[in-house]
């Protein structure tokens, strides 16, 4: 007989205690139950004229772990504390140096005699000491570099190559020497110093400060033209670490230029023009990145010239056959401080061609 539990036709065979001994593992506990996504309406509720048995419940609203509350409030404080840090740290990187603006010396230099000419331009450079020169960029050549103390190889490199850039826009562009052309040796220059640069060629002046001959090689188109464009090229270039943040690369060539008077006969005699630079440039980590120079110092000489000529704005080359005119330089006024004292110099007679 069996207990008053079990059912009238008596527990299942084979199965101790029936059916219910399969489900006594199953515990459906009161978080179960508030998790079931269906839920059968009250008895109330189904007098109602509500047709289905249950009803589905809104989804559960789950709020964030402890454990993962925590982790976001500690992401939020290290990035707060990034972004301070960032923005007042004591190690702040020092300011880039202003550019200094160019110091600039332009020295004329007459001959001493009549200026030699040759209508055959290979025989002028056979007879003078430019003879052995190479040939326009072949002339500026690069030295064998080596990392510095705070600068890779490849950032000496770039400075001398920039370096290098601007001497080749400066002295041997064609269109730069007839004087029509500025801007390939304007963006080689730092954005601070073009101020300087566009109002040397705005304003013209002797000052020591504004003479576009200091910025490059110009002649005077009405009065010059080249008779070779394969300009005579020597010099050399030294590249050397200032201070942890500051490149320096000076430059002293010597080109050699055949000129004949403008608007002559191809057969007109051409004679030799001789201009020696020495430029310092200075080079911080955005110039290097952006392929500038900051030019510091052009110290120019150059002939054969008449000392009364103005050289600032263009060359006025005395050409095959003439002559310096008697006479010294431009006066000088001493208490004129803003302006440059003026120089000039004697043109060598070993440094013209010997015919």
């Amino acid at each position: 007989m069996g207990s008053p539990g079990d059912p009238p036709e008596g527990t299942s065979e084979g199965v101790p205690g029936g059916g219910e001994e399969e489900y006594r593992s199953v515990v459906f506990d009161e978080s179960f139950v508030r998790a079931a996504r269906l839920q059968e309406f009250s008895a109330q509720e189904r007098i109602g004229d509500h047709t289905p048995a249950v009803r589905r419940r809104p989804p559960m609203r789950r709020g964030l772990s402890r454990q993962a509350l925590v982790l976001v409030v500690l992401i939020a404080v290290a990035f707060g504390t990034a972004i301070y840090m960032g923005v007042r740290h004591p190690y702040q990187t020092p300011a880039a140096k202003r550019p200094e603006p160019l110091r600039m010396t332009v020295i004329p230099l007459a001959p001493q005699n009549r200026v030699p000419g040759s209508a055959d331009v290979e025989a002028l450079y056979a007879h003078s000491p430019a003879d052995q020169f190479r040939i326009g960029a072949d002339g500026i050549t690069l030295p064998a570099s080596r990392r510095t103390a705070h600068f890779s190889d490849s950032q000496i490199i770039t400075a001398l190559t920039t370096a290098k850039d601007y001497l080749v826009e400066s002295a041997l562009d064609p269109d730069v020497l007839t004087g029509g052309a500025s801007r390939p040796v304007r963006i080689l220059l730092d954005p601070q110093q073009l101020d300087q640069f566009d109002q040397s060629f705005r304003s013209p002046a002797a000052d020591g400060r504004h003479a576009p001959t200091g910025w490059l090689v110009r002649f005077d188109p009405a009065r010059t033209e080249l008779a070779d464009t394969k300009v005579r090229v020597q010099g050399t270039l030294t590249a050397a670490e200032t201070d942890s943040d500051t490149l320096e690369v000076s430059a002293d060539h010597t080109f050699v230029y055949a000129l004949r008077p403008s608007g002559a006969d191809e057969k007109a005699e051409a004679s030799l023009f001789t201009v020696r630079r020495e430029l310092h440039f200075r080079f911080d980590r955005d110039d290097l990145r952006m392929h500038q120079a900051e030019l510091l110092v052009s110290y120019v000489q150059a002939g054969p010239l008449a000392c009364a000529e103005d050289a600032a704005n263009q060359l006025r080359p005395l050409l095959a056959g003439e002559t310096a005119r008697a006479g010294g330089p431009a006066g000088t006024d001493p208490f004129a401080t803003g302006s440059a004292t003026a120089l000039c110099g004697s043109l060598a007679a070993g440094a013209q061609p010997r015919l």
